[in-house]
């Protein structure tokens, strides 16, 4: 971990989980910072993953759980016919309006997560194939599977940022204390 998560207040265990949730969160943004939205799209490495791409993905991922959380739908409706776009930038979309819708919805999150009576309180998972049938999960085992996918993919930004500029996470986290901001 580039960045230290603070200690949470004794026996504040939301706190501990969103905090991790946010840190991970910072490394996604932190890969942006500097670039354009052209560099932010591009794709410096063998794979077919954009740092703009990546910024979208996680937000989307975050709000769909926390809608399922919630009993709604998730905002975007995702399957075989659109799911390369959960990827890339579309319609007009821009990496300062996936920072800024980033920013709305993790503040979502944390409201939802601090409401909740329990991290034990659970939903259902979808009935989709990849999920075990009539499954239900817990509020914490979604913070832990959202820290999951946000730490996953900022390694995956760090190598296309890297890729990209030679830029390494130590070197965003100074540019970020230095009071740079995404494009």
């Amino acid at each position: 971990m580039v960045t230290h998560v603070p200690a949470e207040a004794h026996g504040d265990e939301r706190g501990a989980l969103l905090g991790y949730l946010a840190a991970e969160r910072g490394a996604v943004r932190r890969a942006l910072l500097g670039l354009t939205d052209e560099q932010a799209a591009s794709r410096p490495s063998a794979s077919e993953l954009t740092l703009a791409g990546l910024l979208k993905h996680v937000t989307e991922v975050e709000q769909g759980w926390v809608a399922r959380a919630k009993g709604e739908p998730p905002a975007v409706q995702r399957t075989e016919a659109n799911w390369h776009e959960c990827f890339a930038l579309v319609d007009g979309e821009t990496v300062e309006s996936q920072l800024a819708y980033g920013e709305k919805v993790a503040a979502e999150t944390e409201a939802y997560v601090r409401s909740v009576p329990s991290l034990d309180d659970t939903f259902p998972l979808p009935n989709d194939p990849w999920f075990p049938p009539d499954s239900r999960v817990s509020v914490r085992w979604m913070l832990l599977n959202l820290i999951r996918e946000l730490s996953r993919h900022a390694g995956h930004a760090d190598i296309v940022r890297e890729s990209l500029d030679g830029r390494s996470a130590w070197d965003l986290v100074a540019l970020a204390e230095s009071g740079e901001r995404a494009s």
